[in-house]
């Protein structure tokens, strides 16, 4: 399985690009390996990210914003459930993933 996080590269909100930076930084920082699917690039992979969003996330009206994060096919969450697993140290278990054991560094 491979963590997915659904991006809008053409995004005029600076909040968005902002979370969805915050996201690819902190895998790439935890050398967490994923994939970056850009919804302004593509319809089909728009589409897929909107039906695969689990109901209780979905806003009343209109639809999702970027960062929306899967693995593989599960969806993991939006921006504010990373967020709140980051903060609870808990971001392994939140994407679905067995927690690393952490390595010394060497000299």
């Amino acid at each position: 399985m491979v963590i997915r996080v659904f991006i809008a590269s053409s995004s005029g909100f600076v909040a968005i690009k902002k979370k969805q930076q915050d996201v690819v930084r902190f895998l790439e920082a935890n050398k967490i390996e994923f994939e970056e699917v850009d919804i302004t690039m593509s319809e089909e992979q728009r589409q897929w990210m909107y039906k695969n969003i689990t109901p209780e996330k979905k806003p009343a009206q209109g639809n999702p914003l970027p960062p929306q994060i899967f693995n593989g096919d599960r969806y993991c969450g939006d921006y504010d459930s990373f967020f709140e697993a980051k903060e609870s140290n808990t971001v392994y278990s939140f994407l679905g993933l067995k927690p690393r054991l952490a390595s010394k560094a060497e000299p």
